[in-house]
């Protein structure tokens, strides 16, 4: 029959996709578009139910949610974030990850499993960023604890929602609000205890993200520079009041750089030579530090905590060093550091020249500048994006954080909150977070040109290339030959197979089609089984809805997809982590069901 011809074209290239999949041997987005197109070629799908991932709610959902994200970004917002995280827990990565986890699951059970995400996702990378562990082990877990609790109530998830209407239109009495939260509550604390025992096991300790360093970092490690910074305080007496930079010879004598010196509660940046030491103002030196007690004995300072005050100083996402090169036209070319002013100019401090291979430290004010020569200056991003801006310099090192607009925290923030709150309403995902992105550019929080910079196109094609091969197992009726088949086999056997077999059905479904679809094929059959078994069916298909969420060993789920680019994941990882997640998800869900809901 042709049927059976099409299901066996269909179980074929679902095998092949997985096998693709699972090996790795091309790209997982290449992968996707190889399935979409095998499906269009063999006559399974038309032209258009090929092509219709991307106009599908999942795929643009995610657009919207990586405009919004970035958007949110581009204020500082997650910095504050951040802080707040850190302040609380410290560094200690197992008390980040709980948090995070808690907070984002429990957000899920109210929200769509992607907006809570979405919404954590910018400060888990600033938290990153701050405490040097690595991304890839604390996005993925993020990931889990979203999809974990969209099951806290019959809200959280579409495919939960879902079920109500489908159990109505059987003439069973759908459930409560809370009638899930009991299962959703034991899947959050064991997902969350899961990456507490078996996170140093199962995540992987250096993402494919991370494996390059910045050119911050390079820049570093190649001219040993370190960036611990000294705070020196100036007291009554000390013989350092009255004089200025250049006639203390802080340069020369201790081969100390100030970077920051206080005056009252303003900072001059990089001050210039004859800027006079006032009693109570506070230096920001850079330096070795037996240079810096050094210098403290000689003038009777007292070292200070980092001041509040220099809070940018000590940010990677606000100061750092840059390489600064001459082309020919610049003005400074035979001229000297004192005779450009560079410093009144800019706010930056030199710190090194490099002059015919020669490297040049300390007091090098009269140094006439030729082509060729080589800067290495350390301040705010600010006053190095302006240096860059004139004809005079050529920065060399690429300035990886872009500047932050506080002036549209509040659009950026009340943008992202329209969505949600659209999504609460009952608006369809898709257009509530696509609303709040157009927000997000309507307002100039960022630009279209951003708005289009910001989408990972790897995610978009990789949604868009699996979501037909869930149209065609349901259009050729594969998923309900699969369904049938598999119930078939356990019909008259007891009821705790009957669980099992549809839990790790619902699971393996969740992988390649919708958690909607899934739950649309299997809800008639797991109705029709439980009443030829003699059960209530009204668990049993909450079952099935539940299980749709077990979708963790492959990066085919919505949020899996937008944590893959950035915590640098590859199928491997999800394959590692997200079988024992799986395994995990589907023991308690088979127990507590057998046990408390049946």
């Amino acid at each position: 029959m042709e049927l059976d011809i099409q299901v066996i074209i269909v179980l074929g290239i679902l095998v092949t996709t997985v096998i693709m999949m699972v090996f790795e041997i091309f790209r997982i987005d290449v992968v996707a578009i190889i399935t979409m197109l095998a499906l269009g070629w063999s006559g399974i799908l038309t032209t258009d139910e090929m092509l219709k991932g991307f106009s599908s709610n999942a795929v643009i959902s995610m657009i919207a949610v990586m405009i919004l994200g970035y958007g949110i970004t581009t204020t500082g917002v997650m910095e504050k974030f951040s802080e707040f995280i850190l302040r609380k827990v410290g560094n200690d990565k197992n008390k980040i990850i709980g948090l995070i986890s808690s907070a984002v699951g429990t957000l899920s059970a109210f929200m769509q499993n992607i907006g809570a995400a979405a919404l954590f996702l910018p400060g888990t990378i600033e938290i990153s960023r701050k405490t040097k562990i690595p991304v890839s082990q604390l996005v993925m877990p993020l990931g889990f604890a979203a999809i974990l609790g969209g099951s806290l109530t019959m809200v959280g998830s579409g495919h939960l929602i879902l079920i109500n209407d489908l159990l109505t239109a059987a003439d069973l009495e759908p459930y409560g609000l809370f009638a899930v939260t009991p299962i959703g509550a034991v899947l959050l604390i064991a997902g969350i205890l899961y990456f507490f025992i078996l996170g140093k096991v199962v995540l992987p300790k250096v993402s494919g993200a991370g494996i390059k360093k910045s050119s911050q970092e390079k820049l570093m490690e190649t001219l040993r520079l370190s960036k611990n910074i000294w705070y020196l305080s100036i007291e009554e007496g000390s013989p350092l009041v009255g004089m200025t930079a250049e006639t203390s010879g802080i340069w020369k004598n201790f081969q100390l750089n100030i970077i920051a010196i206080s005056k009252g509660q303003d900072i001059i940046y990089a001050p210039w030579r004859e800027t006079a030491f006032q009693v109570g103002q506070i230096m920001a030196l850079l330096g070795r530090e037996k240079d810096v007690k050094a210098m403290g004995e000689a003038f009777g300072l007292k070292e200070e905590i980092a001041p509040a005050i220099f809070s940018r100083l000590d940010k990677p996402e606000d100061s750092g060093f840059a390489e600064v090169i001459f082309p020919a036209s610049s003005e400074i070319i035979g001229k000297s550091l004192r005779e450009y002013g560079f410093r009144r100019r800019f706010g930056l401090e030199p710190l090194i020249v490099f002059h015919n291979g020669e490297e040049i430290k300390g007091d090098f004010s009269d140094h006439i500048f030729q082509l060729g020569d080589t800067l290495i200056v350390y301040g705010l991003w600010d006053h190095i994006r302006s240096l860059k801006d004139g004809s005079d310099f050529i920065v060399a090192t690429p300035i990886e954080v872009e500047p932050k607009n506080q002036s549209k925290t509040i659009p950026a923030v009340a943008s992202f909150a329209l969505g949600i709150f659209l999504t609460f309403v009952g608006v369809p995902i898709a257009l509530a977070f696509l609303t709040g992105a157009l927000a997000m550019i309507l307002s100039r929080v960022i630009t279209i040109q951003q708005a289009y910079e910001s989408i990972d196109w790897k995610v978009v094609f990789l949604l868009a290339g699996l979501i037909p091969l869930g149209i065609a197992m349901q259009k050729t009726g594969a998923a309900y030959f699969l369904a049938e088949n598999v119930m078939g086999l356990i019909e008259g056997q007891s009821p705790l197979l009957l669980v099992i077999a549809i839990s790790v059905l619902a699971t393996v479904f969740s992988l390649f089609m919708s958690n909607v679809g899934a739950v649309v094929v299997l809800a008639p059959l797991v109705i029709g089984m439980a009443e030829i078994a003699g059960l209530d069916p009204r668990p049993l298909t909450l079952l099935a809805a539940v299980s749709v969420s077990n979708s963790f060993v492959l990066p085919t789920h919505q949020v899996n997809a937008l944590m893959m680019s950035t915590g640098g994941y590859k199928n491997k990882d999800y394959i590692r982590a997200g079988s024992g997640m799986t395994m995990v998800f589907l023991v308690l869900t088979v127990l507590v069901f057998y046990l408390f809901y049946l």
